[in-house]
């Protein structure tokens, strides 16, 4: 006889079975928005090999198998932040915020901007290009500076401080210090705002940005929730610029990327087999601390049910596969594929071509991007479809565009990147008193969120070998593409802004975006 309130077993086993289908349903659906989304760089790269640089078949074969990993590791990683890095940082915020004690918020907001930042994979290369500063101290300096900023981000939300009198003030400080910095040190530190808001961060800072907003319940909190990555990404650029004027580095360094010679398959498997347990253990130390830190408010706090954690759980395990497979494929297949085709073409006669090509590949890579995603999910979500992913995806692939077609006409010409971003950021920061605020929050995001691994791992190397074969000075030139790339996307997003006030004042039947809070329950499937 069943005791009273027990699952029949049948009835359990078939409603895990609905579960898992669910979910294998809903990862292939990913999988094929990946296959979208990575399908147009791969062909343009296949086009060129296949045309004006000829690479070698080991070079090839090693970027279609990379192209493979990250379109199966980007459809992982897109659903575990849905299942587990978006929800968990939503009720961390709003846990956090209900508690109404102000010291404990900044605690805990600055021990996690520390945390998270310390873990992130691609802070280990930014720290290994500038050999005159020691990579703890350079490390640990942009580490407090991501801690102290998402601190500031927290206290904007709670106290309604307008983003752009923040952004105007920080910015206004990061180009006054730049003027006491190298040159060849100014892209470095410059990079290191996008370098440090790559997908293990974003997902969790922008949901803990949602989970603080959901306390309040004014028509404006929508719109408050984003603006964590923007003034996050302007930390670390502090942090290395005034390490640059303490330590007075001479021209950094940078490690070339290495070529493999491949002879046969077996070989080549090996490769990436060399890979994995490296990238197995990155992101196991990227989201270990995350992991311990909610389990640590779980057990305080939150509390949740049994089901809620198996279920984050889950995700937390598709996260951990998919950006394993995505940072495999990217390092081993993509970067070495990016450079050797950078050499290539700066080496032709025509090598103004650089420029055409850099704008079409930027223009498709930033779909490939893990964060845009999760940006594009949360932006319309958050304004209840009022900016679709359609719009969004299309300004920021024009920003990404323009930023690579600048940032190769950088590596052609020696032009001083200070001459593009001073300019820019104040454009920028101009439209943010024409533009809804809401477009300015987001735009200010987007530019973090654009700069991710594959601009790291593909553009940057482009540029590398492009300056190379150019004879350039790498640290100045090659190096400030991920910094261009996290600029554009602040004027096209907020052009699309601007388009969008004028289209309303047409049509004043019209209405503003209307944002809204989730109020953090999930659809959970019992099992």
């Amino acid at each position: 006889m069943r005791k009273r309130g027990e699952v029949p077993p049948g009835l359990r086993q078939r409603t895990e079975e609905l579960y898992l289908s669910r979910n294998r349903t809903i990862l292939m659906e990913k999988i094929k928005e990946s296959l979208k989304a990575v399908m147009p760089v791969t062909c343009i790269v296949l086009l060129l090999c296949f045309s004006i640089a000829p690479v070698s078949n080991s070079t090839l074969m090693g970027f279609i198998l990379g192209a493979v990993l990250l379109i199966v590791g980007m459809g992982f990683f897109t659903l575990g932040a849905e299942m587990a890095m978006t929800p968990m940082g939503e009720r961390v915020g709003a846990q956090m915020t209900k508690s109404r004690k102000l010291w404990l918020i900044i605690l805990v907001c600055f021990f996690v901007g520390l945390m998270i930042t310390i873990s992130e994979p691609d802070l280990q290369v930014l720290a290994d290009q500038v050999p005159t500063v020691p990579n703890a101290i350079l490390i640990g300096a942009v580490s407090v500076g991501v801690g102290l900023f998402l601190v500031v981000a927290m206290l904007r939300i709670l106290f309604k401080i307008p983003l752009s009198f923040l952004l105007i003030g920080f910015y206004l400080l990061v180009f006054i210090l730049a003027r006491f910095v190298s040159t060849d040190f100014l892209s470095v530190a410059f990079d290191s705002g996008g370098v440090t808001t790559g997908p293990m961060t974003v997902p969790f800072i922008m949901a803990l940005g949602v989970g603080v907003a959901a306390i309040r319940s004014d028509r404006e909190a929508g719109r408050d929730s984003f603006g964590l990555v923007a003034l996050c990404s302007i930390g670390p650029i502090l942090a290395v610029l005034i390490l640059g004027m303490l330590y007075h580095p001479g021209e950094s360094q940078y490690a070339p990327v290495e070529i493999p010679d491949i002879e046969n398959s077996k070989e080549l498997w090996g490769l990436f087999a060399h890979g994995f347990p490296e990238y197995f253990k990155e992101v196991a130390l990227a989201l270990l601390p995350i992991v311990i830190f909610f389990a640590l408010f779980q057990v305080v706090s939150l509390r949740l049910k049994k089901r809620q954690l198996i279920k984050m759980l889950v995700g937390i395990l598709y996260t951990y596969i998919g950006l394993v497979l995505f940072l495999t494929g990217v390092n081993v297949g993509f970067m070495p594929a990016g450079n050797y085709l950078g050499k290539l073409i700066g080496s032709l006669a025509q090598n103004w071509l650089l420029i055409p090509i850099g704008m079409v590949i930027g223009y498709f890579i930033v779909a490939a991007e893990p964060a845009v995603h999760v940006l594009n999910k949360q932006v319309e979500e958050i304004t209840s479809g009022a900016i679709p992913k359609r719009a969004m995806r299309l300004s920021l692939s024009v920003g990404v565009s323009i930023s690579v077609g600048l940032s190769m006409l950088r590596v052609l010409t020696g032009i001083s990147i200070i001459w593009f971003l001073i300019p820019g950021y104040l454009i920028a920061i101009l439209l943010t008193f024409i533009v809804p605020d809401i477009f300015t929050s987001i735009a200010f995001d987007s530019g973090g969120v654009a700069s991710g691994p594959m601009t790291a791992t593909f553009l940057l190397p482009l540029a590398m070998g492009a300056c190379e074969a150019v004879g350039g000075n790498i640290a100045a030139d090659a190096f400030g593409v991920v910094a261009m790339v996290a600029m554009t996307p602040l004027i096209t997003i907020q052009i699309l802004g601007l388009t969008y006030k004028i289209k309303m004042k047409r049509n004043p039947v019209g209405k503003t975006p209307e944002t809204k809070i989730p109020d953090g329950e999930e659809e959970i499937i019992e099992l």
